[in-house]
């Protein structure tokens, strides 16, 4: 027989549904989701069957919950992806290929992204 998975009481049954119900982000929703499911006494791999979950994601996704709480659902790939990066172009190049993408193209046609990407090198 199979072991029921334990929950951390970071949050409660009805707690669980309501993330998972009100969750814009489609990844965060699903974490939320399972868990939920988890707490109504489904192994991880039956709620990671219905959730469509991978299950060894699902127990990664139940021990982070474990250990690190409610900031463990998180969806910090996309944040992470955002934060240190510098822009390729200055402000005063960005108004300036705003500018030349205004004009047709040095060798006429219509602007692609390899006329772009040939026009900021």
């Amino acid at each position: 027989m199979t072991r029921k998975a334990h929950l951390e009481p970071y949050l409660s049954s009805a707690e669980l549904k309501q993330c998972y119900q009100h969750c814009r982000e489609p990844v965060e929703s699903r974490r939320w989701h399972l868990l939920w499911l988890v707490s109504q006494n489904w192994q991880i791999k039956a709620a990671a069957a219905a959730v469509g979950l991978n299950y060894d994601y699902a127990k990664d996704i139940v021990q982070a919950y474990n250990q690190q709480g409610i900031e463990s659902i998180e969806n910090r790939p996309r944040q992470a992806g955002r934060r240190g990066r510098t822009p390729l172009l200055s402000p005063t190049q960005i108004s300036e290929l705003q500018q030349a993408l205004r004009q047709p193209p040095p060798d006429g046609g219509i602007w692609s992204g390899p006329k772009v990407a040939q026009w900021i090198s």
